[in-house]
């Protein structure tokens, strides 16, 4: 019977069925329940490379607080001003008009309201001109939105890139300090601006309405300039070049007298585990354990993000404005990156999310550029320049696909970028984190307490670079 069934299957091109063939072994599914299966220990999706961690040199902090001392710093007031918009109108926030030179540490808050009151807001098409170069300054202008080139004329006649100014810049307020002449650049927008504008003789009208703005920039105005190098810092006064017996000058460092201090900052959770679970079920593999080991990997991705993200020590925040650079045309291109790398000496490491990196490549495939990557502590990696370029998925993408990369040089005999942590801490499983015991409670679940504490600190402002608002939506079509 069987015979003629297979034969019948070959000669018509079927299938032989087994529906009526009696089980002549043992089933799998059966044999299982007599068997010790091979499993492997719980895995994580959420584990990432974590390459900030790794890179980022780790200074001990015995006491909690580490202090940065510097030398003194004049405050320039090179700080972005933020608006509130409603509709189409938009206006500036009166206390952050502070952000101009003139205006810090004035507090009036009803001048700074009247100014913020008379600016008057331009819509810009892309290509046409903001300001242009020998034309008189005639009124401060702020940037509220959009991207604009800032250019200035060459040696020989040719036009020149100065810089890039977007969201929260401004120009013209050295009308402020009673400056008069002519616009020594042109600001050309890129893409569609909304600018604000404070005339001159609304200017003027403010400051005769007001008694206490009129003495702020009077005296602002009068106060001495101190000599100060290219970054802020109080010069050093020095003599070179000199011959006989030249009268030399007196000099000395000085510090700032308010240095900053970063605290420690904590990532906890409680891990709970139940009794019967923690005593019949760890075989062959220990419950409390692999609960452990998962809670501390999510942890030290919570580490990461903090001190990728933090407002108070976070690299996003934390980077110095002067710092803070945007793509001339969107998505980042070689151009974008050699800028970048160039407003610090040995610039170490690039960080930037997956996808930006992806858009990067695009623009170097675009180019007909392919960068290669180097041998990076035992792994290829992309670079730019030798200098690799590392993925970091706790770097923001926003909805308008839209990103940051950051530039980095580290350790404190670089005066770099370095992390904070405290070793050797009661209970601790790894350098800065700890798991104790919080005691069973009445439904028979025990408790474990598990901390990492940590930090990071900026040692001097051009340890730290970010190329802002990087477009990576952009593909070819």
């Amino acid at each position: 019977m069987t015979t003629s069934v297979e034969t019948t299957a070959a000669e018509g091109g079927q299938q032989p069925t087994h529906q009526n063939v009696p089980q002549q072994s043992l089933a799998t599914a059966a044999a299982r329940n007599l068997a010790t299966t091979t499993k492997s220990v719980p895995q994580m999706q959420g584990i990432s490379s974590r390459w900030l961690l790794r890179v980022l040199p780790w200074v001990q902090v015995t006491a909690g607080t580490y202090r940065v001392n510097r030398r003194l710093t004049h405050t320039l007031g090179d700080g972005r001003i933020e608006f509130t918009t409603t509709g189409a109108e938009v206006r500036v926030i009166p206390a952050e008009l502070r952000e101009m030179p003139a205006l810090r540490g004035f507090e009036d808050g009803g001048g700074l309201a009247a100014l913020a009151d008379r600016f008057v807001q331009r819509e810009i098409p892309a290509g046409q001109p903001i300001v242009e170069a020998g034309s008189p300054v005639l009124e401060i202008v702020l940037l509220a939105h959009g991207k604009a080139d800032k250019l200035g004329t060459g040696k020989y006649g040719d036009r020149t890139a100065l810089g890039v100014l977007a969201d929260g810049d401004f120009v013209g307020d050295g009308l402020l300090a009673g400056e008069r002449g002519t616009w020594p650049f042109t600001v050309r927008a890129v893409t569609a601006c909304t600018v604000l504008a404070l005339p001159r003789e609304a200017l003027e009208e403010v400051t005769g309405r007001s008694a206490a703005l009129r003495t702020h920039l009077d005296e602002f105005r009068a106060a001495p300039r101190l000599p100060q190098n290219r970054h802020g810092e109080a010069a050093i006064e020095l003599a070179s070049g000199h011959s006989g017996e030249a009268d030399l000058p007196g000099t000395f460092v000085d510090y700032e007298l308010s240095p900053r201090e970063y605290e420690l900052s904590v990532a906890q959770t409680v891990l709970r585990v139940h009794s019967r679970v923690a005593d019949l079920y760890n075989n062959p593999m220990n419950q409390v354990e692999e609960q452990l080991r998962l809670t501390v990997e999510a942890l030290r991705e919570r580490q990461e993000h903090e001190m990728i993200n933090n407002r108070e020590f976070g690299l996003l925040h934390n980077a110095d404005l002067k710092q803070r650079i945007h793509t001339r045309t969107g998505p980042p291109t070689p151009d974008d990156l050699d800028e970048l790398i160039s407003r610090r000496r040995k610039t170490q490491y690039l960080l930037a999310h997956p996808s930006t990196i992806a858009a990067f490549g695009r623009e170097c495939n675009r180019r007909g550029l392919y960068p290669q990557g180097v041998e990076f502590q035992g792994q290829q990696v992309r670079a730019w320049r030798g200098i690799p370029l590392l993925p970091c998925n706790k770097i923001p993408v926003t909805e308008q696909r839209t990103s940051s990369i950051l530039a980095m040089r580290t350790g404190e005999a670089d005066q770099g970028v370095v992390a904070l942590h405290q070793t050797g801490i009661p209970d601790e499983i790894q350098p800065g984190l700890n798991v104790r015991f919080m005691g069973i409670n009445e439904k028979a679940i025990i408790s474990y307490l598990v901390s990492a504490y940590f930090s990071a600190a900026v040692l001097v402002p051009d340890a730290l670079g970010i190329l802002e608002d990087v477009e990576i939506g952009h593909h070819d079509e």
